[in-house]
């Protein structure tokens, strides 16, 4: 602890100050002080002057730390609505086993491997659906499977990679000392480029598993399980090479999901990345190119004749094509609702008026 006369001398060395100034922001800083915010307590909210500083603060409420309920919510809604799906497909085809043919292993795994290459739109052709209602079932679980894949666990894939940009950036940034800011720019700037970094490896690690699996445990040259494999992924399913054991079924379960949603968000992301190449080349121009009268003429948006510094960025911005004029009108129809004295600027005045009559209407 220091001593009040160490604490009473000052840091900086003493300046002259003008008394009005001191009085000024003496009085600021007593109007700061006092702002309320919106995570501050409420008004009548009081603090127990007996109540000891140097006490520990109650321990926090217990939670709930089961596994699933600490997953992301994106997870939590992949999982359900894949145990669903997964579960009442399974049933289904398992009472309906009798109406499907083709090279059959187990009842139960052949009813959650039919719902994956129903869902996927694989379709190898070693089960099919052999009666009119096998066929209808089938109809109805893979435009369910299709939207389940579509809407959900591409979401969840997302999360997924967003989860290892960091660790990507730090890999290729090994020899430069990289903080959680830098880290976190970086990912700001080129997060495409890095989606398309992780989802490519992870594609590659899930092709080598396929091949391996085809290879050692279905007893596929390694010619055919490249085929086999190529033809999953890309859900093109010629049907002539395909998982044929118990054991290899159980392990499509999972392999078919995930490397068909891989390449799709692979695809994805190429895509994303070369639109956004376009838009900072389109950006680039905008800012190096030299301008114009005509250029000033379409930014003075008044007509006063004179350009500001508001009205030039927003001519620049509807170049790069950020903004149109539809959201420059919407924006200005806002504006002139909120300026209820119509003076051209926005004062606290005209919020809470603006706001109370919108209340009394």
């Amino acid at each position: 602890m220091m001593s009040s006369d160490t604490a009473q001398k000052p840091l900086l060395p003493e300046k002259s100050v003008d008394p009005m100034a001191e009085d000024f922001n003496r009085n600021s800083s007593r109007k700061r002080r006092f702002r309320r915010c919106k995570s501050a307590p409420r008004g009548d909210f009081g603090y127990n002057d007996d109540a000891r500083l140097d006490e520990a603060p109650p321990p926090p409420p217990l939670r709930n730390l089961s596994i699933f309920k600490d997953l992301n919510p994106s997870f939590r809604r992949v999982i359900l609505f894949l145990a669903l799906y997964l579960g009442i497909g399974a049933i289904c085809f398992y009472l309906a086993r009798n109406q499907i043919s083709g090279n059959k292993t187990n009842g139960l795994v052949d009813a959650v491997y039919f719902c994956i290459v129903t869902m996927t739109t694989v379709g190898y052709g070693d089960l099919v659906p052999s009666s009119s209602a096998s066929r209808l079932l089938a109809c109805a679980f893979v435009f369910s499977g299709m939207v389940l894949v579509g809407h959900i666990l591409s979401r969840a894939a997302d999360y997924l990679v967003e989860k290892q940009e960091a660790l990507l950036v730090r890999a290729f940034h090994l020899r430069r000392n990289f903080g959680p800011t830098d880290i976190l720019k970086e990912i700001q700037t080129n997060r495409t480029r890095y989606k398309c970094y992780v989802t490519f490896l992870v594609l590659v690690v899930l092709v080598l598993a396929g091949m391996g699996f085809l290879v050692v445990v279905e007893k596929m040259q390694f010619v055919d399980a490249l085929y086999c494999v190529c033809s999953t992924i890309t859900t093109l399913g010629y049907g002539d090479k395909s998982f044929n054991t118990g054991s290899g079924r159980v392990f499509a379960v999972f392999w078919i999901l995930t490397s068909t949603i891989c390449l799709a968000q692979f695809l994805l992301y190429v895509a994303e990345l070369n639109t956004e190449t376009r838009q900072r080349e389109l950006v680039k121009w905008v800012l190096t190119r030299r301008i114009t009268n005509s250029d000033l003429e379409a930014a003075d948006l008044d007509d006063d004749g004179v350009v500001g510094a508001a009205e030039f960025i927003v001519y620049k911005l509807k170049e790069m094509g950020k903004i149109d004029q539809q959201d420059i009108s919407a924006i200005m129809e806002e504006f002139e609702q909120l300026d209820v004295d119509e003076s051209g600027t926005l004062t606290t005045s005209d919020i809470v008026f603006a706001q109370s009559s919108q209340f009394k209407r």
